[in-house]
């Protein structure tokens, strides 16, 4: 019997992972099928409750119901936990588990496909949303030197810091405008790419030939992504980390770990999208 998946949000048409996990599953000879799901945005638990009556694994979880689908788990992996979202689900007999792969992703992407280890590196978060809570934890965990988190507010930057600050490297909060200079990964966690805008922060952030990444992806990248050229830093948007966020979350549910590379180039070729 095929095992269903699928990746819930609203709007949903345009998620690419259907797509990946049909790689993923092609390329690791598991027999399942992965689909869109749209949720209504005031009924995301009887869409998901449906889903799992039906016979479901599990899911996706993208915006905006990775806070509802938080409090939806019965049980919590720690980085779930940590990053106060989730956007992976297994439906256990015993209760839906709760897991969010997106600071793996991110770390997996950087480390592994971008070939820039984080260890000893100064990072600069830009942004203290459910975005950039979903990845500290995993960041942390890479042991850079020191994570700064800077924000237009310089009090949602300094909660998200005090609630990992029990993890163990050098933690600091800031606004935008007193970003640190010279940081040798730079990683945009706003929404600011959505309005088309370049970048939120001063050049003066980048390190000489910094990394410089956006989560976002496509031509909604597209002016930070020149922004970062412009300024001498290796730019990078958000593709590697939706295919490393679904190959960890392919992992929770499936037990394998699907080789990445060839599903990433074949994404990239398929929308045309820059490195």
């Amino acid at each position: 019997m095929t095992d269903r998946y699928a990746v819930v949000g609203n709007p949903v048409e345009h998620s690419r992972s259907p797509a990946i996990h049909a790689m993923f599953a092609a390329q690791t000879g598991q027999d399942l099928s992965y689909e869109r799901l749209l949720a209504p945005l005031d009924g995301l638990a009887p869409a998901l409750r449906a889903f799992a009556a039906a016979g479901a694994r599990g899911c996706n979880i993208t915006v905006p119901f990775k806070f509802d689908a938080f409090a939806l788990a019965a049980r919590r992996t720690e980085r779930a936990a940590l990053a106060g979202a989730v956007n992976t689900l297994r439906f256990d007999a015993e209760g839906w588990v709760g897991d969010n792969t997106d600071g793996a992703g991110l770390v997996n992407d950087i480390q592994r496909n971008a070939g820039r280890a984080l260890a000893g590196r100064r990072v600069l978060l830009v942004g203290a949303g459910g975005a950039a809570a979903g990845v500290l934890g995993s960041l942390i965990a890479a042991a850079p030197a020191g994570i700064t988190v800077v924000n237009r507010t310089l009090d949602k930057a300094q909660a998200l810091v005090n609630s990992h600050a029990h993890l163990g490297i050098p933690l600091a909060a800031a606004t935008l405008a007193d970003a640190p200079a010279a940081q040798d990964i730079v990683v945009n966690a706003t929404s600011t790419s959505l309005a088309g805008a370049a970048a939120p922060v001063d050049a003066r952030v980048l390190a000489p030939g910094a990394l410089a990444l956006d989560m976002m992806y496509g031509p909604q990248a597209q002016g930070f992504l020149d922004w970062a050229a412009a300024h001498g830093a290796q730019p990078r948007d958000g593709l590697g980390m939706l295919v490393e966020q679904a190959a960890e979350a392919f992992f929770f549910w499936r037990g394998l770990r699907p080789e990445t590379a060839p599903v990433l180039a074949a994404i990239r070729a398929e929308l045309g999208a820059a490195p």
